[in-house]
């Protein structure tokens, strides 16, 4: 990976941010912000690699450069998975993080899942490399928790009010610094997963 300059993906800024935070500290790798005259990759995928590959591809092919992008899903025991796939869009196509988290604590409460062992969940990244030659690269990443009764902290976004990962005193994503947060959380897991794997490769990997 050293050496080696990427295209961020994601429309996403909260998100944009929070990966070149995390790869920031990798020597060698220049990140390259997305250009603004490249659509919104439309995510039709099935499944978190399905659309991880759908955007990295996609700018990959706009700009000529290797890309990397994520896709992340919270899935929540007591929904049967969901909201998944469909986390960012889970109260409607264009939602507001806030309308997603009030969905998510309505239908927990529409559910009876009151105790917290009623309320187990895990968030879930996918962080895709897609190469001018074709060839891709792709990690998950994991943490499990909770989803708290209520929204608290004001730091993070999307879910991470809601989502206290097991292991760390109790508290949200959202109630952590920046640090604390890129330590433990999947996204933080997925992309320094991934440096790793592509440094240990050469940057050839040509598939999971």
């Amino acid at each position: 990976m050293p050496g080696h300059t990427y295209v961020l993906a994601s429309a996403n800024v909260d998100k944009a941010a929070e990966i070149a935070d995390i790869l920031g500290a990798v020597p060698g790798l220049t990140l390259v912000p997305r250009p603004a005259d490249v659509p919104d990759v439309e995510e039709t995928g099935e499944t978190l690699e399905d659309n991880a590959r759908l955007k990295a591809r996609a700018l990959c092919e706009a700009t000529g450069q290797s890309a990397v992008a994520d896709d992340t899903g919270l899935e929540v025991e007591a929904l049967d998975g969901a909201p998944g796939v469909y986390s960012a869009r889970f109260a409607g196509e264009g939602a507001s993080y806030a309308a997603n988290v009030a969905k998510l604590l309505s239908e927990l409460e529409r559910v009876g899942a009151v105790e917290p062992d009623a309320r187990r969940a895990r968030f879930l990244s996918v962080a895709f490399v897609a190469r001018p030659d074709g060839t891709e690269a792709w990690v998950e990443g994991e943490v499990t928790g909770v989803i708290t009764p209520e929204a608290r902290g004001t730091g993070g976004f999307g879910y991470d009010p809601v989502f206290a990962p097991d292991g760390f005193d109790g508290r949200t994503f959202a109630e952590m610094s920046a640090d604390e947060k890129h330590a433990v959380s999947h996204r933080g897991r997925a992309f320094r997963a991934l440096a790793e794997r592509l440094t240990a490769d050469g940057d050839e990997v040509t598939g999971s």
